[in-house]
């Protein structure tokens, strides 16, 4: 057992002005490293914003054929994006066609407020779907040409045979849900998939059948 002494500890050496003066210098100079290295620290544990815009994902918009689709993978599901043509739209309205919809008027949650109208976007001219068919969780295939009777083209699974405008409505086949709209928005001429419209609440969650 050692017996603490006015110099230090018995049978411990005391320690000496110069070995105190070493361990403080060492001490500082661990403290400035650590000090210095934080930035490279930092950038390696981004804040919740940079996580959070993680969770986006963006297209241009401008190189995108009319009738042409592009697949994105967001949250693990794809999305489909379409500029839809100018006869795709008119198709879309025709009255015959549009008593044929399962649910014409987006009345079940299947999309953002913002997305609750005829053509089930921000913009007329571009479609943004999940591409999963709500009756059996097959991928749809896109159909950007179409002949009588199903003159607006669209989408059509290859398991179930259910039938989607370029709006996502389901009109044939056992699909009683339209295909979801995930939260999106548009800006400078990009399509950005997971970015909340202002007042905006809707998350992929918040769909009723996917």
């Amino acid at each position: 057992m050692n017996l603490v002494t006015p110099t230090g500890v018995l049978g411990s050496p005391a320690p000496t002005r110069r070995s105190f003066l070493y361990t403080t210098t060492a001490a500082v100079g661990t403290v400035g490293l650590i000090a210095a290295a934080w930035p490279f620290i930092d950038q390696m544990n981004p804040d919740a914003g940079l996580r959070a815009a993680g969770d986006i994902v963006d297209l241009n918009l401008i190189n995108l054929r009319p009738a042409q689709q592009v697949v994105l993978r967001w949250h693990h599901v794809p999305v489909f994006v379409v500029r839809r043509t100018a006869g795709m739209l008119r198709a879309m309205q025709e009255r015959t066609f549009v008593d044929r919809l399962v649910d014409p008027h987006s009345e079940r949650r299947q999309q953002p407020a913002y997305a609750r109208n005829w053509h089930r976007s921000i913009d007329p001219a571009y479609a943004v779907l999940v591409g999963i068919c709500t009756a059996c969780a097959c991928v749809p295939l896109y159909v950007a040409e179409a002949s009588p009777p199903d003159l607006a083209g669209g989408y059509v699974c290859p398991c179930c045979a259910s039938r989607y405008d370029p709006a996502g409505r389901a009109y044939s086949g056992s699909a009683q849900y339209n295909l979801p709209v995930p939260p999106y928005d548009i800006e400078h001429s990009r399509i950005l998939i997971g970015k909340k419209v202002p007042g905006e609440m809707f998350r992929l969650e918040s769909i009723e059948r996917i």
